[in-house]
């Protein structure tokens, strides 16, 4: 008996995917198709979708790693299914995740025995790190109050203007006061100083940046450490500090290894870093260290039994792979101290080749500072006719993703470009993007109208000739202008 079939438009063993009707249709938006498709269109349709997204590898808008070997892909793809919080039924990825605590705990100078544990966890990211550092401090904090019979309802946590978002969203989510030391022209991290000033007896924590996001500079953790020693002596307070060592964290101890920012200096009691920066693994994984474990109350930790054993467990995130957990551990043993050395000075030198073509350029002032994290940040000496904005969004056409943003208060008025320079970014490339720099420079050189027809269009009357506007306010409307502008651009279509 001839078994046989009719041929139908849905058999993609006959058809191919672009002779098919599903690249005649629309994808569903907004509501779930009545239907199934072949795998094969599905794959092919939203691969060539995806085609229209911007080059990982030329973001220089990014600290996030884009580049890992083979292996570590490998690696990572066999533990794709593998849920981390799962301890009891993948105990080797929990035992890797210890490892990698240990590590980089004894990396930042943790006050730990040979054999002795460190106190620690891995997390999606340093966003969720520094929401677990910041409860810990809260929580610490309001013990000890409640102790002393003083109130505990108005904590605050004193940063700079320069803090990442995150810490907008802690003070925000936690019911925490954000005391920001605003920044200043050619100044533009957190001042010490001033925020040794800012601490009263409601101050859970002073955080320090390692690595700021605006420049990359390093905030000066020592002379804070120094400064609010002795104002805790003066106040008998005990006002602690963090350190967001999100992009410094693995620089600093590679590049600058006498520099006293982490656990060496006694009033630094948490850390967190992103291993997804210059961890050098792709994003999804960040850590938190504390110094020893009275740092951490114990009532912040959970106890689960139900999958499988009793477990121990302080995160914001329940599931999540362990992907990323494995990738640092392949990272840390493959490197090692000596490959990661190498890995960071060849970014700091692949940076000081930017910077160095930047300048010769005569157009840019170079905001970066030589130590911190490599990057080149800088700004036109001359915007009056042409300014950041136009910059970042011309060098698009090249492929090169390169933010341009104004600085927080009180530096608002400064505009700069930055780049980061990431372990995947070569000689080569930084050379080839000074080229496409001068290439748009050029260009906007000899369209001078151009500038003025876009305002005029908008509507917006920026004529410096009325003589009653300073030229300060003259380029803040221009560059509120531009942001915008390039806004309006990017505006994300549904």
């Amino acid at each position: 008996m001839v078994l046989s079939k009719i041929s139908s438009e849905s058999d993609v063993s006959i058809h191919s995917t672009f002779a098919s009707r599903y690249v005649r249709t629309s994808l569903p938006r907004f509501e779930m198709p009545d239907n199934s498709i072949p795998k094969e269109a599905a794959y092919q349709i939203i691969n060539d979708e995806l085609m229209l997204d911007g080059n990982p590898r030329l973001n220089l808008a990014s600290f996030v790693t884009t580049w890992m070997e083979p292996e570590c892909d490998k690696l990572m793809m066999a533990a794709i299914n593998k849920n981390y919080v799962d301890m009891d039924e993948y105990p080797v990825t929990t035992e890797l995740q210890n490892r990698c605590v240990n590590m980089i705990a004894r990396l930042f100078n943790a006050p730990l025995e040979e054999e002795e544990t460190a106190i620690g966890v891995g997390t999606v990211g340093s966003s969720e790190a520094i929401m677990l550092a910041g409860l810990a401090f809260k929580r610490n904090w309001q013990n000890k109050r409640k102790a002393e019979g003083k109130p505990y309802d108005k904590p605050n946590i004193v940063t700079g203007a320069n803090v990442q978002v995150c810490w907008e969203k802690f003070a925000n989510y936690f019911e925490v006061e954000l005391k920001e030391v605003k920044l200043r022209e050619g100044y533009y991290v957190m001042d010490p100083v001033q925020a040794v000033e800012m601490v009263d007896e409601n101050t859970i924590c002073v955080a320090a940046i390692l690595g700021s996001t605006l420049n990359g500079e390093f905030e000066d953790v020592k002379l804070l450490n120094d400064l609010l020693i002795e104002k805790n002596k003066l106040t008998g307070w005990d006002t602690p500090i963090h350190v967001d060592a999100a992009s410094g964290g693995f620089i600093a101890p590679f590049l600058y290894p006498e520099l006293e920012w982490d656990f060496r200096l006694p009033l630094v009691k948490s850390i967190n870093v992103s291993g997804h920066k210059y961890g050098l693994v792709y994003a999804g994984i960040g850590w938190v260290i504390w110094r020893t474990k009275q740092y951490l109350p114990e009532e912040l930790i959970f106890h689960i039994n139900y999958l499988g054993a009793d477990q121990p467990t302080f995160t914001l995130n329940f599931s999540k792979g362990s992907s990323q957990v494995i990738a640092q551990y392949y990272q840390l043993i493959r490197l090692g101290y000596e490959g990661y050395r190498n890995v960071m000075e060849n970014c700091r030198e692949n940076a000081i080749v930017l910077r160095e073509g930047l300048e010769k350029t005569g157009r840019f002032n170079i905001v970066s500072k030589d130590e911190g994290v490599p990057l080149v940040a800088f700004s036109l000496k001359d915007n009056s006719i042409h300014n950041e904005f136009e910059v970042s969004e011309s060098l698009r056409r090249f492929g090169w993703i390169v933010p341009a943003y104004t600085m927080p208060a009180d530096a608002q008025h400064i505009t700069v470009l930055r780049v980061v320079i990431r372990e995947d970014f070569s000689r080569t490339l930084a050379e080839r993007l000074v080229l496409d720099i001068v290439k748009v420079l050029h260009e906007l050189d000899t369209l001078p109208a151009r500038l003025s027809a876009k305002m005029e269009e908008a509507g917006e009357n920026l004529m410096i000739k009325s003589g009653k506007k300073t030229e300060l306010e003259v380029q803040k409307e221009v560059t509120d202008f531009w942001k915008k502008f390039v806004l309006a651009r990017k505006a994300a279509v549904c």
